[in-house]
């Protein structure tokens, strides 16, 4: 058991990008903060599983070239395979929540980002 508070930890790209409170040895959970015009590598997992719940804001999950416009409550589900590109085509940052299992320390592949 453990505990932490966000402000414990910074995001990788100093005011955005991927905030991990947990890497393992089950599952990734993080915060996530896109400022306006940011976006993603798309990429795909071939066994982790990815989570996004938004918390603030209003982003753009492209899964299998299918465009999902998502804002604050909103809640969406990748399976292992699906390739998905995160972007914030928006005004004001997007603040969200990210969670992968089982944890893979390698399980991303990079590919081509979508045009939309």
């Amino acid at each position: 058991m453990f505990t932490l508070n966000e402000n414990e930890r910074e995001y990788r790209f100093g005011e955005s990008g991927p905030k991990y409170l947990m890497k393992g040895p089950r599952m990734n959970f993080a915060v996530v903060r896109f400022l306006p015009g940011e976006d993603f590598q798309a990429h795909y997992h071939n066994v982790m599983e990815e989570n996004f719940f938004i918390l603030e804001g209003k982003v753009d999950i492209v899964v299998d070239g299918k465009k999902n416009t998502l804002s604050a409550g909103d809640f969406i589900h990748i399976e292992p395979g699906e390739v998905h590109y995160v972007k914030n085509a928006y005004d004001a940052p997007v603040k969200m929540v990210s969670a992968l299992a089982p944890f893979q320390e390698v399980d991303k592949v990079s590919v081509e980002n979508p045009v939309y």
